[in-house]
């Protein structure tokens, strides 16, 4: 039973004029990633939060200015390997570079073709959803229809009181602009009935105007129930940070999405899914893991103190490479028999890779991008085409 809260019947009520347009969207968009990626349903891909944490061995601290440029060069390179997806997060932090997505997405698209180019997330509660669509338009309109927006409330609240918010109204702020986000997209002129924080706009323009038609909305969750309900209710494509645990956990998670947009009239054969996990690839999995360990750690050590998490050690890396556990880490055979399990019990559809995690050398980097490219995402693809082609049942 899909659970009934009084802001969701609210939220649905709202902007139901809304989904059929948005619904029509996820439709063509399936079909334009299976055509992407070699004619299966499956999307792999990268997001980065373009930390500047110490090195661990060295304890050097580059410069923003130097990660951003790096960054860059890993979203050509993704493009040039064949991923289908770069994401990129905001945070306002002394240790990530990346306040604003949508320019560093923007400095890459120019030097890319295919790849589409996706925030992960913006923070949306913290910002003014107008100039949001305003600049993922203009970078829609560089990249010549590649822009996506994940919007979601964001793990970090630095921004709150940044840009002069109460984190009391951490969930008003994100169903309201949510709300005037996906009403921008509907067309030039813009009539909003405004909120407690935004007034109303009545017929105004609203420019650039995207090359997509409407310019995609994923939402973001961690595995909130009320934001997976709402997902599928609005017929919007869903990422799930899968990045503890058991991935098969968000099974349940998956399936509450399905329910609700259908209940809401959606076809769910046409609404992607995603997951964003951590991990690396390298020449082998005994040497990727010794790689991506030491600033996993380091990472989810300073993490840890903020939120009173236990300590990361060791044992809990290894057990979370598991098959069945949240880290993607090993050689590209491990990586893509893991992404298939997780296609296959989850019901994923579009996979993206978060690395690096903490300040790994750029080198390194880069190579994990290119086997991801080059290595995993094929065999993944050719499984996958397998099962389509021979009607195997998936979730």
């Amino acid at each position: 039973m899909i659970p009934k809260k009084r802001s969701v019947r609210l939220w649905f009520r709202n902007i139901l004029r809304t989904c059929t347009y948005i619904y029509v969207n996820s439709s063509s968009y399936i079909e334009a990633a299976k055509e992407k990626s070699g004619g299966t349903s499956m999307e792999i891909g990268i997001s980065t939060f373009v930390e500047t944490t110490p090195d661990v061995v060295t304890g050097e601290v580059i410069s923003h200015a130097q990660r951003l440029r790096e960054v860059v060069e890993e979203i050509v390179l993704a493009d040039q390997v064949g991923l289908d997806v770069f994401g990129v997060g905001e945070h306002h932090r002394k240790d990530y570079a990346a306040s604003s997505p949508a320019l560093v997405l923007a400095a890459a698209a120019p030097q890319t073709k295919w790849i589409r180019l996706t925030s992960a997330v913006t923070v949306l509660s913290s910002a003014d959803p107008v100039r949001v669509f305003q600049d993922f338009a203009t970078l829609d309109g560089i990249s010549n229809g590649r822009a996506e927006i994940m919007a979601g409330r964001g793990s970090f609240i630095e921004s709150f009181p940044l840009f002069g918010y109460d984190l009391d109204e951490y969930d008003e702020l994100f169903d309201e602009k949510l709300e005037l986000l996906l009403t921008l997209r509907e067309s030039e002129k813009v009539t909003w009935r405004g909120g407690k924080h935004r007034p109303a706009i009545n017929n105004l323009g609203v420019y650039p105007r995207p090359v997509q038609q409407p310019l995609p909305v994923w939402i973001g969750s961690g595995g909130n129930t009320e934001s997976v309900i709402r997902a599928g209710l609005l017929g919007l494509p869903l990422v799930l940070a899968i990045i503890g645990g058991r991935p098969t956990q968000f099974a349940p998670l998956v399936q509450m999405y399905k329910k609700a947009a259908a209940q809401a009239g959606h076809d769910v054969s046409k609404l992607p899914v995603a997951s964003h996990s951590h991990g690396f690839v390298g020449e082998d999995t005994e040497g990727a893991a010794d790689k991506f360990f030491p600033s996993t750690q380091a990472s989810m050590n300073v993490i840890g103190r903020e939120r009173g998490w236990g300590h990361y050690s060791r044992a809990s890396f290894d057990a979370a490479r598991s098959l069945e556990g949240a880290l993607y880490v090993g050689d590209a055979e491990t990586v893509a028999q893991k992404i298939i399990h997780l296609r296959k019990n989850v019901g994923i559809t579009r996979f993206m890779l978060h690395c690096p995690l903490g300040t790994m050398p750029h080198g390194d980097v880069m190579r994990s991008i290119e086997l991801l490219g080059s290595e995993v995402a094929p065999r993944v693809r050719k499984e996958i085409a397998r099962w389509e082609a021979e009607g195997e049942p998936q979730e």
